[in-house]
């Protein structure tokens, strides 16, 4: 396992050794087990989707496991993350349905139990 020496100057970037490294984010939608819909946002959705099933994620999602990534977005910075989450918090279910039932991307890796 390799240790990360480095400092985090924003979320978006991370400089190890003199070196910038950008880092991913993301807005996603899990689909709890009572099949209500959770928005969230995060650098590494693999790792998140973990900490919710593990109930280590946010309130909303404990008690509500297993929950199944539904949906995501990648985007270039924090800031459009979280406004694109707020934007998607503020929809009402039937919305947040159909950005899932259009979403065509491949989640099996994070689904993956």
């Amino acid at each position: 396992m390799q240790k990360i020496v480095g400092r985090i100057v924003s979320v978006a970037v991370l400089i190890k050794k003199d070196k910038v490294i950008a880092v991913s984010n993301f807005v996603y939608i899990v689909r709890c087990r009572d099949n209500t819909l959770y928005t969230g946002w995060t650098t590494n959705l693999k790792r998140r989707l973990n900490e919710h099933n593990k109930e280590k994620g946010a309130k909303y999602t404990r008690g509500r496991t297993p929950v199944k990534l539904v949906y995501y977005e990648k985007l270039n910075s924090k800031s459009r993350a979280l406004k694109r989450e707020h934007e998607i918090k503020k929809m009402k279910k039937i919305q947040k349905e159909e950005l899932v039932n259009n979403f065509n991307q491949e989640l099996e890796v994070f689904n993956r139990r």
